[in-house]
């Protein structure tokens, strides 16, 4: 990857006052590009929920030792998976960020090495 197609890529996405706060994030979480993700997520957190609520309404309204001991395990297993979702969804959401890093990373480096060598190139000359 040259210079200029860095710079094209950090100009088209990367904007200083969308540095890094709560809202621009979930402003790129919720964008076109994310759909099937986000559908995903929101899918999976509403099983979950509803499971969780199935349950907890289930366990207090059995007298069974036994159902209530199920019921609770399916509490617990679907407040861990609604945890589960969170954490995935958070990290497509830092997804980002750390791909444009990366990028600003690369441009960086780039502008580096040729000041490198337009400083080696002036030193030949005097010698």
């Amino acid at each position: 990857m040259d210079d200029k197609q860095i710079e094209k890529i950090i100009d088209g996405t990367y904007d200083d006052s969308r540095e890094n706060p709560l809202r621009s994030m979930l402003g790129e979480f919720y964008n076109r590009k994310m759909f099937s993700i986000v559908v995903l997520v929101w899918a999976w957190a509403i099983i979950f929920i509803a499971g969780v609520v199935y349950s907890g309404i289930q366990f207090f309204n059995t007298d069974l030792t036994r159902e209530q001991i199920m019921y609770a395990v399916i509490f617990v297993c679907c407040f861990q998976g609604l945890g589960w979702i969170k954490v995935f969804a958070w990290q497509v959401i830092h997804k980002n960020s750390i791909k444009r890093e990366v990028k600003r990373l690369e441009l960086c480096i780039a502008e580096l090495s040729e000041t490198i060598r337009n400083k080696n190139k002036s030193d030949e000359i005097i010698v």
